[in-house]
């Protein structure tokens, strides 16, 4: 039967050991998700198209944002919720700008919010 004393070493052990695993999962999932040098991301590719309302879609590597009837202007947030870029897109065109992998929250000012996955 092992004493008191080394149980106590050992859930302290643990417990040191499990405040670093948590703080390396943390720099992992930030630095994952916000890319350095995210902000300075090309400037869109447009292209006219037909659509009825504002669209959001992810790709691979790339968001691809249509306004629809009338002009959209679109946030693109980090899953952080940081800014990363404001794009304003003409009505009847279409905006492609290339991202990072990863998650984004994109939202069409005044109508809606949607997440998107950039593979």
């Amino acid at each position: 039967m092992r004493s008191v004393a080394f149980i106590k070493k050992k859930y302290i052990y643990l417990q040191v050991e499990m405040k670093r695993v948590l703080y390396i999962l943390t720099l992992v999932l930030v630095l994952g998700v916000v890319t350095p040098g995210a902000a300075a991301l090309a400037e869109p590719r447009i292209e006219q198209v037909a659509a009825d309302e504002a669209n959001a879609t992810g790709g691979k590597g790339c968001i691809a944002m249509t306004a629809g009837e009338s002009d959209a202007t679109f946030n693109v947030y980090s899953i952080t919720g940081q800014l990363i870029k404001t794009v304003k897109v003409n009505a009847g065109t279409k905006a492609t700008i290339d991202f990072p992998k990863g998650f984004y929250i994109v939202k069409c000012v005044g109508k809606w919010s949607r997440k998107v996955v950039v593979k």
